[in-house]
C-alpha cells in the first residue's frame, strides 16, 4: 500500500525547538506549512526559512481556533496534518498553587488540544484522510512533585488522544500521541558537558513524527515514547 501523502500542515504552539524542526521537515517534503502561536513575531525567521505562514491564535479560545482554521483553509488549503505542540505549566508546592494559574495551565495543555483537534477532525472526516498528532511529555505518564498542573494537563491530553484514536482511526484519521520523555536540546539548553547525549535532538524527534505519519494504515501506532538512549525510565 502506498504511504499516506499530506498537502497542508498546521502546527499549533509553534516556536523554536521541535516545532521548528517539524516545520523544516514538512517544508522539505513539499507540504504547505502554517504556524500558530500567541505571539507570531518570534516566528519571522522560521517563516522566511521554510516559506511557512504564521497566524496569531490563543488555542484556549474556541472562536480564535475556529478563525485560525478558516484562515488557513482559505489561504493555504484545508489542513490534513495537524500537530498540537502547546502546553502550560504552573510550578510550585501543591498547597501554594494558585487556582487561576492551574486552570490556565490545564486549558493550554489539554482544552486547547481538544479545540484544535475538533476543528481538524471536522475537516478531515469527509475525506476520510488526515493525521492529528499530539506532543506529550514525561508528565503524560508520570506526575512529578511540584508539577501537578503540568501532569494534569498532559494526562488529559493523552486521554484525549487515546479516545480520539479509537473513534477516528476506523474513519481514516491517524491520531498519535508522542511521549517526549526527557529534555529537548536547544541553543539555550545544550547537552551537559559531563552528560553527553542526555537531551533529545529536536530533528530526531521530528523524524519519528514523520515515520509515524508514513505508516500504512494496516499498522498504525497511536502512541510512541521517545527518550535519549542514556535516559533511565
Amino acid at each position: 500500500m502506498d504511504n499516506p501523502t499530506y498537502k497542508t500542515a498546521l502546527i499549533v504552539g509553534a516556536g523554536e525547538g521541535l516545532s521548528a524542526s517539524l516545520a523544516r521537515l514538512f517544508a522539505r517534503e513539499k507540504i504547505r506549512v502554517a504556524l500558530a502561536a500567541r505571539k507570531v513575531e518570534k516566528l519571522g525567521a522560521l517563516c522566511h526559512e521554510t516559506g511557512a505562514s504564521a497566524y496569531p491564535c490563543d488555542a484556549t479560545n474556541p472562536e480564535e481556533v475556529e478563525r485560525l482554521f478558516g484562515l488557513v483553509e482559505r489561504e493555504l488549503g484545508t489542513p490534513d496534518l495537524v500537530v498540537y505542540n502547546a502546553s502550560g505549566r504552573a510550578r510550585g508546592a501543591f498547597v501554594d498553587l494558585v487556582p487561576a494559574e492551574v486552570a490556565q495551565a490545564i486549558a493550554v495543555s489539554a482544552f486547547g488540544g481538544f479545540l484544535v483537534a475538533q476543528q481538524a477532525a471536522q475537516r478531515m472526516l469527509p475525506n476520510k484522510h488526515g493525521a492529528i498528532l499530539f506532543t506529550g511529555a514525561s508528565a503524560s505518564v508520570k506526575g512529578y512533585a511540584q508539577s501537578a498542573p503540568f501532569a494534569m494537563g498532559k494526562f488529559a491530553l493523552r486521554g484525549l488522544a487515546q479516545s480520539m484514536a479509537r473513534e477516528l482511526s476506523p474513519q481514516g484519521i491517524h491520531v498519535a500521541h508522542f511521549v517526549i520523555d526527557g529534555g529537548i536540546r536547544s541553543a539555550a539548553r545544550p547537552d551537559f558537558a559531563d552528560k553527553p547525549d542526555s537531551l533529545l535532538d529536536p530533528d530526531a524527534i521530528a523524524l519519528s513524527y514523520w515515520n509515524v505519519l508514513q505508516q500504512p494504515r494496516s499498522a498504525w501506532s497511536w502512541e510512541v515514547e521517545l527518550r535519549p538512549w542514556v535516559e533511565k525510565f
